[in-house]
């Protein structure tokens, strides 16, 4: 019997989350509507620029985010990450314990500075983020603990970690290590520039495939280098056995193994998308584990993310999560 219905392996961030204006993204000259990597220095002007506005934070990371919400709803979850020994490593270490998460003893912890990742959130409702990966960036196979791996039903990883050398490493081997021992695999896509500028290190990361893959639409066909959904769909059957991409307002498409499910969506006046995509994924195998079937979990995974997208942060309160789940009774 699996002591945890998830393994997740990503990059542990603190989240800054802010209410800011398109005025200030190009004031700062970033990106809107993906994740940056910048530098300390450069993190700490944004945040110096912003220090009027909203703020709030919490233990992120796009698998953190994923893993806890599998949890909120009632599965069991480990994360593996690396955070440092500061104010943040172990503000993120409570949270992470707080959200029902187990991972590495706080022993491990090393000199550094832990991740943070400054969300900025426009009144469109769209988060733009600017990462400094601080010690995330030193994630290795030293953090995947494969005892605990292989006392999983699935492993899960982010795309996001493609873009350190090390890290990426690690999902492989983790992936690798996960199979040897019969556990399926899942990896999300994670951002558009992740498909845009490390395609290659995604595909080494998916190998010969995967059991799952997690997209949205932009970055489905991203990957399959097309501006057609349908051909975006065909070449991730090439790459893995089963995959979920999700389209926003008009739902999500799941694909089982064998046919095509539409997944209704459930309208919403959105006020921050900030981790939709992290709870659909979370959502989406907490439904798997339990035995769901694929439209079943897709639609509580749905039911899901859009209430999320109601309010501020990536988290859904305790009394939301319940209301949910007891829809699905």
């Amino acid at each position: 019997m699996s002591t945890y219905d998830v393994y997740a392996l990503g990059n542990a961030l603190v989240d800054m989350e802010y209410e800011i204006s398109p005025g200030d993204l190009q004031h700062l000259n970033i990106d809107k509507g993906v994740m940056t990597l910048v530098d300390e220095a450069h993190q700490l002007r944004i945040m110096d620029h912003l220090r009027e506005h909203h703020h709030q934070r919490g233990s992120g990371g796009s698998a953190a985010n994923s893993v806890i919400a599998l949890s909120q709803l009632g599965g069991r979850g480990y994360y593996a990450c690396k955070v440092a020994d500061d104010d943040l490593g172990h503000f993120y270490m409570k949270d992470l314990h707080e959200g029902g998460v187990e991972t590495l003893d706080g022993g491990f912890l090393d000199k550094g500075d832990t991740g943070r990742c400054v969300v900025l959130v426009t009144p469109d409702s769209d988060r733009t983020m600017c990462t400094y990966l601080g010690i995330s960036g030193n994630l290795s196979v030293h953090e995947v603990e494969v005892r605990s791996l292989h006392a999983a039903k699935w492993f899960y990883t982010e795309g996001y970690l493609v873009t350190s050398d090390t890290a990426r490493v690690a999902a492989i081997e983790a992936r690798r290590a996960a199979e040897h021992g019969g556990v399926r695999t899942a990896l999300s896509l994670s951002d558009p520039n992740m498909v845009k500028f490390f395609k290659a290190g995604l595909k080494e990361m998916i190998g010969d495939g995967v059991d799952l893959i997690f997209a949205n639409e932009e970055e489905a066909m991203g990957m399959a280098e097309t501006t057609d959904l349908n051909e975006a769909v065909e070449y991730l059957k090439t790459l893995s056995k089963e995959f979920a991409i999700t389209r926003g307002p008009k739902g999500a498409l799941v694909f089982d193994g064998q046919e095509l499910i539409d997944i209704d969506p459930v309208p919403v006046k959105p006020v921050d998308t900030v981790g939709a995509g992290d709870m659909f994924a979370g959502a989406f195998l907490y439904g798997l584990t339990q035995g769901w079937s694929h439209k079943r979990a897709g639609d509580l995974a749905s039911a899901a993310s859009a209430k999320l997208v109601t309010s501020l942060g990536p988290r859904l309160s305790k009394e939301d999560t319940q209301a949910i789940l007891k829809s699905f009774v």
